[in-house]
């Protein structure tokens, strides 16, 4: 008769509350962003390039099988030091994106420089997420793309070889990842490329920095001087190592457990140059009520017990919109979170999601175009639905620290970025490793 349990749905998980306050030191996986550009920019390199402590998880193994698919040699076997030799990139070949933005954004321009078709699909709700902005610019540059799908995926790029490249005009307002994605592989174009963004303001300016950063880093001549236009020069790339920092997105649950407990949390390994938003997450943070210390030990952030309520843009730091909100529901005054209207194409309408869960567990909190509105009160346990998203679950995590009985229908779909996150969150809360 089969294996009638294959399909049957996970166990919820309870999230662990805490008794006392937290007090942990950690060395988190590596950045996701750092780890996806570095697969990319070494695919595209003139010679071999190792990541040193890269994120293994499953956005970033999707994307080195894709880059593999169409050609790349990218050994991911040693945890602590991958490797990439480039190989010329030729199809036909397929790229599963599962849910990951950085796989369907950054990979279908490598597949323009491939000679050959490069196929890409993945789960059903990625061909939802917006793309087309990043396929009408492709077309512009003189890439061949057909769109099988009624949505943005599922996707045939037809690559010759090469790409012409030149100048594009392009609406990224939903998603920084557009322009990311076009500068990545913009020194192997003929032309190289200039991007000018014609829109609203473009959300998480911080990833395109690390972007520019780390182009520049592997030896491309970026521009970036005048607001909304980048220019990349056509040029090789020099293969290199890149040594990844942690991720402070993955660090961001552990970090408001300190604030929920009164405890303190040690983030390792933390450079005192980051590409990532550090001093932004410090501002929330201490506004919140915390105290965040960078020294030869790592980041520290200490809580005292009481968080405190907050206004607060984050268009540049969209990801941390979700532990924010659970910190949001247990502060003492209420909190407004606006510029993240873009959320709500991520891995789920994670906008309508926080609302829709933390208001199952009595939560009074609000929608609104492009935020949420958030008003304390008492919350109670019950069943919280992820809808595949890790962010969902680090939310649901926090909240449990202070809430018994909330019960995560999906804790496995943290394995996205984190595959350790239940296990690391437990020994944190309980004191156990």
């Amino acid at each position: 008769m089969g294996n009638l349990t294959a399909t049957r749905p996970p166990q919820p998980w309870t999230a662990p509350t805490a008794s006392d306050p937290v007090a942990a030191t950690l060395r988190l996986p590596g950045s996701k962003s750092m780890t996806a550009r570095a697969l990319v920019l070494s695919t595209l390199a003139a010679g071999p390039s190792t990541l040193a402590r890269p994120l293994r998880a499953r956005d970033t193994e999707l994307m080195a099988a894709g880059l593999r698919a169409m050609g790349a040699h990218v050994s991911i076997s040693d945890d602590e030091r991958w490797l990439v030799r480039p190989h010329p990139l030729a199809g036909p070949a397929h790229v599963d994106v599962g849910l990951a933005g950085t796989v369907m954004r950054f990979v279908p321009p490598v597949a323009g420089l491939a000679d050959g078709p490069v196929t890409f699909d993945g789960d059903p709700y990625v061909r939802t997420r917006p793309l087309g902005p990043l396929v009408g610019a492709l077309r512009s540059l003189g890439v061949r793309i057909d769109v099988t799908g009624t949505g943005s995926l599922p996707l045939t790029v037809f690559g010759t070889g090469g790409v012409t490249g030149g100048e594009v005009v392009i609406d990224a307002s939903v998603s920084s990842q557009f322009v990311s994605a076009l500068l990545l592989a913009a020194p192997r174009f003929d032309r190289g490329v200039v991007v000018r963004h014609v829109g609203p303001p473009v959300p998480s300016a911080p990833h395109l920095r690390m972007t520019v950063r780390m182009l520049r880093a592997a030896g491309a001549a970026v521009d970036d001087g005048t607001p909304d236009v980048w220019t990349v020069e056509p040029g090789p790339l020099t293969g290199r190592g890149w040594d990844i920092e942690p991720d402070l997105s993955g660090a961001v649950p552990f970090f408001a457990a300190a604030l929920v407990t009164g405890g303190e949390v040690t983030l390792q390994g933390w450079p005192h140059s980051s590409a990532q938003p550090v001093e932004k997450l410090r501002s929330l943070l201490q506004r919140m009520g915390g105290e965040v210390t960078l020294s030869t030990n790592g980041l520290t952030v200490r809580g005292t017990g009481v968080v405190h309520g907050l206004t607060a843009d984050l268009s540049d730091v969209g990801e941390l919109t979700l532990v924010l909100t659970a910190l949001a529901m247990l502060a003492d005054s209420p909190s407004v979170f606006t510029g993240v209207g873009h959320i709500r194409g991520h891995e789920t309408d994670r906008l309508a999601a926080l609302a829709r869960e933390f208001g199952g567990l009595g939560a009074d909190i609000t929608e609104t175009p492009d935020g949420l509105e958030i008003r304390p009160r008492p919350l109670r346990g019950g069943l919280f639905r992820t809808y595949h998203d890790h962010r969902m679950a680090h939310a649901a995590a926090v909240a449990g620290l202070a809430v018994p009985g909330i019960e995560v229908d999906d804790v496995g779909c943290t394995s996205k970025t984190m595959p350790e996150f239940p296990a690391l969150w437990s020994a944190m809360v309980t004191g156990k490793s």
